[in-house]
């Protein structure tokens, strides 16, 4: 019975996270409201009251139908309450709300460091990421990347000359689609000896719009980030700049300024990344913990707070204070809930079923704005 609810549970996690009008941020305020993702299934229709978009459920039968699809390749899915979704990932503010794993879930709990660069890398760069990738595995830290050519494969390869290092390739499309085709020795090695991680169903194929969402994964769920070849519009800056802003260190291998492979590690030096020549470098500076309960907190995620059922009255009149005080330019959450003069939990319905008919926003400092009011 108990095996039942926990697949049932694990069903609702991913018509949650397939739904057309649920967003991360939605779903991590969904998860806020309700203790479970099953309940939050249910209750769905009541928060989907005015107009805009409609919200498309994934049907149970195509939940299914994914689950099997992943036990049949192998993969496993792996929740927010899954003792080893990586603590660091779960923090930041839009952190996918499942992973689906190839290998061995167990690497996804251990401190990951994250090695990015060059697809086009030189062979100094390729040969100075697999040293980094050896060198930060033997000191017991798990090598992250993206499994792509050149400095991602370095790295990946780096570590698995270890014995028992650990590597996790973080992939665009499905965990279960070798991308790029060459790296198909190099997928199934990972696999054994770590995990292909991604939030994509299985059979996704990669496409050019997933690989920055790819990216946010890559930094958030690493303690810290190095470049080591990168021009100054690459993916691996966009990397870069995502670790900075959720608060991960950012580490750069210097090089020459005539390579333009050079120009994007010396501008994250000169903007404040720390120059490195050696794992030394990096192990010196590194903040080997846990993020903390605290910093989760503050990220908003508190499952299993109780959803306060009110008045349909008294959710009709906020919602017409509310549309009438909002507007494009953001407002502050808690200034709603003075004027409307109602519970805090009032405020948060009413936001909610406007958000999930795709008439407000959610912008950082708990404040939200109102759309197509341009």
């Amino acid at each position: 019975m108990a095996t039942d609810r926990a697949h049932q549970e694990l069903l609702a996690w991913i018509r949650l996270a397939r739904s057309e009008g649920v967003g991360t941020k939605t779903f991590r305020q969904l998860l806020e409201r309700f203790p479970t993702a099953s309940e939050a299934v249910d209750r769905l229709p009541e928060f989907v009251r005015t107009g805009g978009r409609p919200l498309r459920l994934l049907a149970l039968g195509d939940a299914e139908r994914e689950f099997e699809k992943a036990q049949r390749a192998g993969l496993t899915h792996v929740t927010w309450t899954h003792p080893n979704f990586p603590e660091p990932l779960k923090a930041i503010e839009d952190a996918p709300p499942l992973l689906v794993v190839k290998g061995q879930t167990e690497a996804l709990s251990a401190p990951m460091i994250a090695i990015v660069g060059a697809r086009n890398a030189t062979v100094n760069g390729r040969k100075f990421a697999r040293m980094l990738g050896a060198d930060l595995a033997k000191a017991g830290l798990v090598v992250l990347s993206g499994m792509a050519r050149g400095v991602d494969g370095a790295a990946h390869e780096g570590a698995l000359t270890v014995p028992a290092g650990l590597t996790v390739a973080v992939v665009a499309g499905g965990t279960d689609v070798i991308y790029p085709p060459e790296h198909d020795k190099l997928h199934a090695r990972i696999a054994e000896a770590g995990a292909v991680i991604g939030e994509m169903p299985p059979g996704t194929e990669p496409q050019a719009p997933l690989f920055p969402r790819r990216n946010r994964i890559i930094s958030g769920a690493s303690v810290g980030v190095v470049v080591v070849e990168a021009t100054l519009k690459s993916g691996s800056l966009i990397t870069a700049r995502l670790a900075a802003d959720q608060g991960r260190e950012v580490f750069a291998v210097p090089g020459s300024p005539l390579d333009p492979r050079a120009h994007g590690p010396n501008s994250l030096i000169r903007d404040g990344a720390l120059l490195i020549q050696s794992a030394d470098d990096i192990l010196d500076n590194l903040p080997l913990k846990r993020v903390s309960p605290t910093q989760i907190s503050k990220a908003g995620f508190h499952a299993g707070q109780p959803v306060e059922k009110s008045d349909e009255k008294d959710i009709h009149n906020v919602r017409r204070q509310i549309e009438s005080a909002l507007g494009a330019a953001p407002a502050a959450v808690d200034e709603l809930v003075r004027q409307c003069q109602v519970s805090a939990a009032v405020v948060a319905t009413v936001l909610m079923d406007l958000e999930l008919a795709g008439r407000l926003e959610r912008l950082p400092g708990n404040r939200v704005a109102l759309l197509g009011t341009g």
